[in-house]
C-alpha cells in the first residue's frame, strides 16, 4: 500500500486522464462520463448548467450531481456522491474529486 501511495505521489494528479465514455442521457441535458485518472475509475453525472440547489452538486459549484470513484487494484468505492455524500474521500482521493469538479463539467461542454 505504501508504494502504491508512492507512485500516485509522483506524478500531478490527472497527469494520465482518460475519457473512456460519454453518453447522453435521455431526459434531460446530463451526460454520464467514465473515465479514469490516477489508478482509479470514475463514473459522473455532469451538468452544462449549474444545478438549481448548489448543494447538490459536488464541492457546491462542480456541475456534477453523481460521482463514484474506485481504486482500480481492489475495485473499492473511495469515494461516492449522489446529490450529498455517500462516501467520503481520504486526502490523495479528494485531490481526484478536488481535480473532477475543477474541469470535468467544462472538458465535456465544451468539445
Amino acid at each position: 500500500m505504501a508504494d502504491e501511495n508512492k507512485e500516485e505521489e509522483d506524478f500531478e494528479i490527472g497527469e494520465d486522464l482518460e475519457i473512456i465514455k460519454t453518453t447522453r442521457r435521455n431526459a434531460g441535458s446530463g451526460t454520464w462520463v467514465i473515465g479514469s485518472l490516477n489508478n482509479h475509475k470514475f463514473e459522473a453525472l455532469v451538468f452544462p448548467e449549474a444545478a438549481s440547489h448548489r448543494e447538490w452538486e459536488v464541492n457546491g459549484d462542480s456541475r456534477i450531481s453523481k460521482l463514484c470513484i474506485r481504486r482500480l487494484s481492489d475495485q473499492k468505492i473511495v469515494f461516492n456522491w449522489d446529490r450529498g455524500p455517500d462516501v467520503s474521500a481520504d486526502p490523495t482521493v479528494q485531490k481526484i474529486v478536488d481535480f473532477l469538479c475543477a474541469g470535468l463539467a467544462d472538458s465535456i461542454f465544451t468539445q
